[in-house]
């Protein structure tokens, strides 16, 4: 179906996707190329919500060359009228001849439909070319649009022995400068970061993403039931939201005169409900939530079945069995009831050990 020269041109149209890992959400990230008489004649790439999708951006840069060519872009053209006109009808007005398309819109109220305004306009339509390296593009936008809530993703910083700080709540620094650089693309790239009271309390971290060029912060998202946040907090400054079960009016105006949003999603025993904040992220168009948080936050969410990737950075370090664990959750009483991950990638970083596992379900 695709030939050997289909999948150079659609890799090419991935690396240009690539260009909006930072910029493009809430949008996905998609690349386009334009081919004609086996020579690139245009290109782009979707850079931020309100501006031209990859596909125009491709017409734009090729211009009548258009006319006849084929076109390669990673995600389905859009059929619908959102912040700019539909791509599907600026591919049928270019003339364009033939269209690949890596994956279908994932959104169910449109996936489709970009395609059978193609192929009614007479253009030849293949869809499913590098589907796989289509969808690890843009997972976040794929579980908001098909889950309602975002692609959840933890990052642990770890010793050997599976040890996030000592027993006295230290914990800069377990793994070394290029791992913390990898870990701030993680920040990057994501829509939001979500983390803990605790961590707050005893780290003081800015969360923000630093070493790495962007021009956007994530939100950040902290869990606070009795809205202890301090008011000299670092991360304070930037998009601050506080999820919270208090409904103490004192705090909340002390936080809100901070900044501060402050959102309630009361659950058991006090504490916040995850899956309705979840869904809530959802609905504000946050694709990519990135978890730095402690023991406690990562086996509640691990439990619950909310954690779709975990990115391990383990340190050539041994700190001992009293320090302060990865995941807290009740002891298990047989082995198979055991948290299964499927390991997707392993390699170094710097003198650390990066090991990316995703649940095996």
């Amino acid at each position: 179906m695709f030939s050997s020269q289909d999948r150079l041109y659609m890799a090419k149209a991935l690396r240009l996707a690539e260009k909006g890992l930072y910029t493009a959400t809430p949008n996905p990230r998609v690349g386009a190329v334009l081919v004609k008489d086996g020579k690139i004649v245009g290109q782009g790439w979707h850079e931020r919500a309100g501006m031209p999708h990859a596909e125009i951006n491709a017409l734009l840069d090729a211009g009548e060359s258009a006319r006849g060519s084929t076109l390669y872009v990673t995600l389905e053209p859009c059929s619908h009228f959102g912040r700019t006109p539909p791509c599907a009808d600026a591919v049928v007005d270019a003339g364009i001849s033939r269209v690949v398309i890596g994956m279908k819109d994932p959104n169910p109220l449109v996936s489709g439909r970009g395609i059978e305004r193609l192929e009614k306009a007479g253009i030849l339509v293949e869809c499913g070319l590098l589907e796989a390296d289509a969808l690890e593009l843009n997972p976040g936008f794929v579980s908001r649009m098909t889950r309602g809530r975002p692609w959840v993703r933890l990052k642990i910083a770890a010793s050997l022995d599976g040890k996030t700080a000592l027993r006295n709540g230290i914990s800069q620094w377990i793994t070394g400068e290029a791992a913390r650089r990898d870990g701030h693309r993680l920040r990057a790239r994501s829509c939001a970061l979500l983390t803990g009271i605790g961590t707050v309390l005893a780290d003081d971290p800015r969360l923000t993403a630093r070493d790495v060029e962007t021009s956007r912060q994530p939100m950040i998202v902290v869990l606070d039931s009795e809205l202890r946040l301090p008011s000299n907090a670092k991360l304070l400054g930037g998009k601050v939201l506080v999820a919270t079960a208090s409904q103490d009016a004192q705090k909340i105006g002390r936080l809100e005169a901070l900044g501060v949003e402050i959102v309630h999603f009361p659950g058991n025993k006090g504490r916040v409900d995850i899956a309705g904040l979840l869904a809530e992220l959802g609905k504000r168009g946050i694709n990519e939530l990135l978890v730095e948080a402690g023991e406690g936050i990562n086996g509640a969410l691990l439990e619950a079945g909310f954690i779709d990737e975990v990115v391990f950075y383990l340190a050539p370090h041994l700190i001992g069995n009293r320090a302060k664990g990865m995941f807290e959750f009740p002891a298990l009483e047989k082995m198979e009831d055991r948290f299964e991950l499927k390991i997707r990638d392993v390699r170094m970083v710097g003198k650390d050990l990066r090991i990316i596992g995703r649940p095996d379900v």
